[in-house]
């Protein structure tokens, strides 16, 4: 019974030492965040695509689909910019099944978490190395933003986290965009008071220090539906959605008041393949209505090499082992009828 405590991890700080951005690569990423901000800001017309697998589970298939994204992103250039999702935490809604490749570096042997922190690091600068593109993440555990701090331009906060003080005041001190999506429950307040929280300043006790956070101008808004107390999803992604958010969003008194839409769980019931008419409905939503087009600056989309999921051990190179994904072929394309529809 009780806790065992099985072996000390390095620090943040050893990590990045051990494995540094170089500094070239840091004043590439200087320049792309900045990029992302105006986005928010509204100094930039350009839309948003956060795209990639559901986790990020295997360095080479990552990198891999990294570079055909990097591919794509050099003719849509001038309408979107890309960020790679790069999920190296998963979140289990009972606890069970894999959890990132924090978790095991390996799917297939067991925990490793010194390892995989290691691995984590190591997938990143390979894929900034080999695309020059930076990724986003989801803070599933605040404390471990410190490993990640300067090599991700997007964080999310998921669903089951967005009402977690510590997920609320952690955010408030980082310096990149960082998404709140609703709660399962699909209550657009909660969410709301997350961006409150997250653009305010605080003081708490966070890794054994008392800090002060400056407050993230950036925090916004993730729509990626809900479910019901029978179970059923619920879509927020419809015209009447955004609307609504939009009418909320007026009563507040927030910065730069944003809405990314989550193209895939709740939105789509997790049928994969409704993500790009869920995201061209969206599209069609913001060219009817300049108030959401103002509002709405990109889109989620869960993609991998190859359409759909795989039980871990059945080894398909590229095919995501937690939830299906959207294949190559289909996701290039929607990525171009996102540029043509712009």
């Amino acid at each position: 019974m009780g806790t065992t405590y099985v072996k000390e991890v390095m620090s943040p700080e050893q990590l990045l030492t051990e494995y540094p951005l170089p500094e070239a690569h840091k004043q590439l990423k200087q320049k792309r965040d900045e990029e992302i901000k105006k986005v928010f800001t509204g100094e930039s017309d350009k839309f948003l695509v956060i795209i990639g697998p559901c986790s990020a589970d295997n360095e080479d298939s990552v990198c891999d689909y990294i570079s055909r994204l990097a591919k794509v992103q050099e003719k849509v250039e001038d309408k979107i910019l890309i960020i790679p999702r790069i999920y190296t935490n998963k979140p289990r809604t009972t606890g069970e099944g894999y959890k990132g490749i924090v978790h095991q570096p390996d799917p297939e042997k067991a925990p490793d978490l010194a390892e995989g922190l290691i691995a984590m690091r190591k997938m990143h600068l390979r894929s900034i190395a080999e695309t020059h593109l930076f990724a986003a993440d989801e803070m599933l555990y605040p404390e471990n933003w410190p490993y990640l701090s300067d090599i991700l331009s997007y964080v999310a906060i998921g669903a089951r986290s967005v009402e977690n003080q510590q997920h609320r005041l952690t955010a408030s001190g980082i310096d990149i965009p960082c998404g709140m999506k609703n709660p399962t429950s699909g209550t657009y307040s909660i969410m709301l008071n997350s961006c409150i929280a997250a653009q305010g300043s605080h003081t708490f006790m966070y890794r054994g220090w008392e800090v002060k956070t400056e407050g993230n101008p950036y925090a916004h808004t993730i729509l990626r539906g809900a479910v019901n107390k029978h179970g059923q999803s619920k879509p927020n992604y419809h015209y009447e959605d955004m609307m609504h958010l939009l009418e909320m969003y007026e009563k507040l008194n927030l910065k730069n008041p944003a809405c990314i839409v989550d193209a895939n769980h709740s939105n789509s019931n997790k049928c994969y393949y409704e993500q790009p008419r869920i995201v061209t409905e969206v599209l069609h939503n913001r060219q009817v209505s300049p108030e959401i087009h103002k509002l709405v600056k990109g889109v989620m989309i869960e993609s991998y090499i190859e359409p759909g999921n795989q039980k871990i051990g059945e080894g398909i190179y590229g095919k995501s082992i937690t939830d299906p994904c959207l294949g190559w072929d289909e996701s290039e394309k929607l990525i171009y009828t996102i540029a043509d529809r712009l």
